[in-house]
């Protein structure tokens, strides 16, 4: 009997807010995430890492084919950051919804047929931030990923606002053929990343 296919899919959405325009006609407050259920089911994808929601606090909306779950800042704060995800409604009873987590890193937990599989959704501090948003950043994914049992399987998915290169020979077994240009401070933190994943 086949396994059946997950297929999951990250999209930095800039923003899941209202309103957000420059010029005041071209304002659409529509409901983003109705939006974003729309796309997602017309790409046949069962759940996404939503990056930069800027939403706040932490929440969920069921739509016509997708529940959103989110994590941000409080809304008196600013809000540049936060992290969502898009699970289709058929996969909602199988995921224990997130909980925890910051507005850069948030996990979600998914029984499958083979076991249990953490989801992580990743907005990663660019390469401008400073090195101690960078240190922290690192450190919390690092302390989330040790709580994962080996047991289960891991996914990483999000923005890590990072350039890996096209050294695909030094890193064949997670970089594909199509890479372009040298790797930068960012891409050596995600190939950390991968390596911690590899050990887990």
């Amino acid at each position: 009997m086949k396994t059946p296919t997950l297929r999951l899919a990250t999209w930095n959405v800039r923003t899941m807010c209202p309103g957000f325009n420059n010029d005041i006609e071209q304002i659409n407050d529509a409901r983003k995430t109705a939006v974003i259920d729309k796309e997602l089911s017309r790409l046949n994808v069962d759940i996404a890492c939503l990056q930069e929601t800027r939403l706040a606090d932490s929440g969920s909306i069921k739509e016509a084919n997708y529940t959103f779950f989110w994590k941000g800042l409080s809304q008196d704060d600013p809000r540049q950051h936060g992290l969502g995800f898009a699970v289709k409604n058929s996969l909602v009873s199988t995921i224990e919804p997130p909980t925890g987590g910051t507005e850069r890193i948030l996990t979600l937990r998914l029984s499958t047929t083979v076991g249990f599989i953490n989801i992580f959704s990743i907005y990663a501090p660019t390469l401008c931030s400073t090195s101690e948003t960078k240190d922290q950043f690192y450190e919390e994914f690092d302390e989330m990923i040790s709580r994962i049992p080996s047991t289960e399987g891991l996914y990483l998915l999000g923005d890590f606002n990072a350039r890996v290169g096209a050294d695909y020979n030094t890193w064949s077994s997670c970089l594909g053929h199509q890479g372009t240009g040298k790797m930068n401070d960012n891409g050596q933190g995600c190939w950390s990343c991968a390596a911690i994943v590899v050990c887990v």
